[in-house]
C-alpha cells in the first residue's frame, strides 16, 4: 500500500469545509477539471451521505466510489476502486479527509491510500505521481476557495 498525505490549515470552520467536500454537484465552484480529474458523475445522493455512490471517469480508468465513513464535520472517507483501461486491473483507492477545528482555522488532512496490483507494477511510479499531484492540487483548490469564503 502506498500512502499519499497532504495537509493544509484553512481559515474556515470545519462545517463549511465538510459541506464543500460532500457537495459533489457543486464541486466545480472550487475544483477545476484537470488531466486527471474530469468531474464526478452518477451521484446517488447530493449532498453526500454514508453509503452514497458515484462514478469518476479519468485518464487511467473509472473510479466507482462509495462513502464509507461520514462523521460530520470531522471525517469522511471515500472508497473508490479504479478499474483501469484495457482491463489492466483495479487500483484500490481510499481517500480520507480528517478535519481538526482549531482557533481561527481548521487543519485538513487528506490521505490517499493506493493498493496497486502486481499487473500494474511497471506503471506504478506514473500512477503514484499522478495521484500525488492531483491530491495536492485538490487540497490547494479547497483551501483557496474556503479561505476566500472566510475573507468575504
Amino acid at each position: 500500500m502506498t500512502e499519499i498525505p497532504a495537509e493544509a490549515d484553512i481559515r474556515c470552520p470545519a462545517e463549511t469545509i465538510f459541506d464543500l467536500i460532500i457537495d459533489f454537484r457543486g464541486q466545480d465552484r472550487w475544483l477545476t477539471r484537470s488531466s486527471a480529474y474530469h468531474g464526478t458523475a452518477e451521484v446517488s445522493a447530493n449532498p453526500v451521505a454514508l453509503g452514497t455512490t458515484y462514478r469518476e471517469p479519468g485518464p487511467f480508468g473509472v473510479r466507482h466510489g462509495r462513502v464509507t465513513e461520514f462523521e460530520r464535520p470531522t471525517a469522511i472517507t471515500f472508497h473508490q476502486p479504479m478499474t483501469m483501461r484495457l482491463h489492466a486491473g483495479t487500483v484500490d483507492v481510499v481517500m480520507r479527509y480528517t478535519l481538526t477545528p482549531g482557533e481561527g482555522s481548521t487543519r485538513v488532512r487528506r490521505l490517499v491510500t493506493l493498493g496497486i496490483p502486481r499487473s500494474l507494477r511497471l506503471v506504478q511510479p506514473v500512477l503514484i505521481r499522478a495521484f500525488r499531484i492531483e491530491s495536492a492540487r485538490t487540497l490547494l483548490a479547497l483551501k483557496a476557495y474556503a479561505d476566500a469564503l472566510r475573507g468575504s
